[in-house]
């Protein structure tokens, strides 16, 4: 690593960005002529100061997220271990499981629920594997929406990045939504059974909102300070729940045998006991796609490990690691919730036909006492995931509203508490009012969810097809999987593909008005807004990124901080070439790119930065390390 300092008639300064760019772009003869009549490129020494570690990440995250066209704004205090916290905390396999244990049982009952949970995983991980290579690649808080921008061609980069995005967004508040209402649900039926509570819809309307105050509160500390909540988080996520888990599994008078765990069926899809469910209207087969819901939906949002990547240090590193950490520890955790749970179940008739039955098991095993506390342990399970699915989805709309797709004003960044506070406001909101219409509707809880996992999953299916369809705008990372990557993607690819289809499935039997499964309308609704609104009005003037940047300038760079880190010196004699071979490996700059980022910066709309074109790639930001720390 290097700054590049001169002695000129005015003092000793060292080189910013723009004009280190400058003095680059002079030949290397210039430079061992006489002095230029420019004072900054009359050149002194070169310092080639070693700044400490912290100082050398700090460069290279920043320099990386210049070379993509952005400045640092979040505060980027973050390790390997809060991002994959984070991660792990918002997938929180006891929330998703919890919530829709009861379906789970009706949906295909144990065997479908134990078995289906290993193959869901099995693909959502090979999922989780090809977004980390993309995140490794592209290492920004928009996500799915500007990886699809990056890997897209050219003409088409801006369409495929406003698609994505909207859905992104969408699935993000449906899931915030889904996570926050099912803990209300939790609350006001948990209350309902110990104390004869009478939970009525405004009243478990004013919990959703006490709930989501609370989680927007926490949200304006700075991240410095909420990094300390992943450790809470951490810690009930899996310390908590291995303890319940013991605790249910000690406590339970009998258990069942693995028969009816792994081999039990049970088709409940009929509206009333006793009448015909889909396994005699259709097929068996058909009731166990339907039944995956429960895994699919318990294992999403890891596409946050991205979302935060501009707060998380070495991100090309850490983001990818933390999302595939955090997937592993959540397969391994929620197969030992569902087992553990299944196996605990006394009379099978009477959970299936509670209004919660985790709650009935926890009380079968442990008493009433017992079961409400660990009941509680899982409601702090849930909001800590609420907490940090609104971190995360408050960060891509700060990365949408940057990029011009929503409101600009949205992405303002709150000096005092250091964070996007206009996103996790609106976010909130967002969230807030997609749940009036769910309101005493289970069918409508669980169509809200299937938008929430749909959604995500073609945001994330977008850029993942893309890696197929144009490798050669896919310049891979640190973290790559070699010869697997493309079977992987195209793996990865057919499986959301199926989900998709799955989820639009009706899930109970017969159809009637109140039955009827409106996933499918509700997601139109979301792909009609996408479409449409591009093709009337947005295709006009969204370029799919902010305008500091270009996109064939982009490719074309190579991981500087890194490259700076890592790379030998060579010519060592040679000061000026010594700075040139950090930039090129022939010790001069690629003319022939930069002609094409001009002519491709005209063809967006980013003529005006005309011959500042070299001025995209970040040198050195040690000049503003030094003014951070006071030297």
């Amino acid at each position: 690593m290097f700054n590049a300092s001169v002695n000129t008639p005015t003092g000793h300064h060292i080189l910013g960005p723009c004009r280190a760019l400058e003095f680059l772009n002079t030949s290397h003869s210039a430079l061992l002529q006489k002095p230029n009549n420019d004072p900054w490129l009359n050149l002194g020494h070169i310092n080639m100061s070693t700044p400490n570690r912290d100082s050398q990440l700090k460069i290279q995250d920043e320099g990386r997220l210049e070379e993509l066209g952005y400045k640092q704004q979040l505060d980027r205090s973050w390790g390997c271990l809060h991002n994959c916290g984070a991660c792990f905390s918002i997938i929180s396999v006891i929330t998703g499981i919890t919530t829709l244990f009861s379906y789970g049982l009706n949906t295909g009952g144990p065997a479908i629920m134990s078995v289906g949970w290993i193959i869901v995983c099995f693909f959502t991980l090979l999922v989780c594997a090809s977004m980390a290579e993309i995140l490794s690649a592209i290492p920004i808080s928009g996500g799915p929406y500007f990886w699809a921008y990056m890997l897209a061609p050219s003409q088409h980069a801006p369409f495929f990045a406003w698609i994505t995005g909207w859905f992104n967004l969408i699935g993000q508040i449906a899931a915030t939504t889904g996570i926050d209402f099912g803990l209300a649900n939790l609350i006001s039926t948990t209350a309902s059974v110990s104390n004869g509570y009478e939970a009525t819809a405004p009243r478990t309307l004013g919990i959703l909102a006490l709930i989501l105050v609370s989680q927007v509160a926490v949200n304006l500390l700075s991240m410095h300070k909420l990094r300390y909540m992943i450790y809470t988080s951490i810690i009930l996520n899996s310390f908590g729940v291995m303890c319940l888990l013991v605790a249910v599994l000690n406590g339970a008078p009998s258990h069942q045998s693995a028969g009816f765990v792994f081999g039990k069926f049970f088709d409940g899809t009929a509206e009333n006991d006793g009448a015909e469910g889909w396994s005699v209207r259709a097929s068996p087969a058909y009731v166990a796609v339907a039944g995956v819901l429960m895994s699919q939906y318990a294992f999403k949002g890891y596409d946050s490990s991205a979302h935060l990547c501009e707060e998380t240090r070495r991100a090309v590193h850490d983001a990818p690691r933390g999302l595939l950490a955090a997937g592993v520890a959540s397969i391994c955790l929620g197969f030992f919730v569902i087992v553990a749970l299944l196996f605990s179940i006394q009379d099978f008739d009477t959970v299936r036909k509670s209004p919660l039955p985790v709650l009935q098991i926890l009380t079968d095993a442990c008493g009433h006492r017992g079961g409400v506390v660990l009941m509680v342990l899982i409601m702090l399970c849930a909001w800590h995931c609420g907490l940090f699915n609104l971190t995360s989805n408050s960060r891509m709309m700060f990365a949408f509203a940057r990029d011009g797709a929503i409101p600009h004003s949205l992405h303002m960044i709150d000096h005092r508490f250091k964070s996007p506070v206009r996103t996790i406001i609106f976010a909130a909101t967002c969230s807030f009012l997609l749940a009036l219409p769910i309101l005493g509707s289970q069918v409508a809880f669980n169509g809200t969810t299937s938008i929430a996992t749909i959604s995500l999953y073609i945001s994330y299916g977008i850029p993942i097809a893309m890696t197929l369809l144009f490798p050669r705008n896919f310049k891979r990372g640190a973290f790559t999987l070699g010869r697997a990557s493309k079977p992987i993607a195209l793996v990865s690819s057919l499986w959301i593909s199926f989900i998709i289809i799955a989820f639009c499935l009706p899930t109970i039997t017969p159809l009637r008005k109140r039955t009827l499964n409106y996933t499918p309308i509700a997601v139109g609704i979301v792909g009609n807004f996408a479409f449409g609104s591009w093709f009337l009005w947005a295709r006009k003037w969204f370029t799919g990124r902010c305008r500091d940047h270009c996109r064939v300038c982009i490719r074309s760079l190579d991981f500087l901080g890194q490259e700076m880190v890592d790379r030998p010196h060579h010519n060592s004699h040679n000061p000026h070439r010594h700075v040139i071979d950090h930039f090129h490996p022939d010790g001069e700059w690629d003319h022939a790119a930069l002609q094409r980022c001009g002519r491709e910066s005209e063809r967006f709309g980013d003529s005006d930065r005309g011959s500042d074109q070299k001025s995209q790639i970040t040198m050195t930001r040690e000049f503003e390390l030094r003014q951070d720390q006071g030297v």
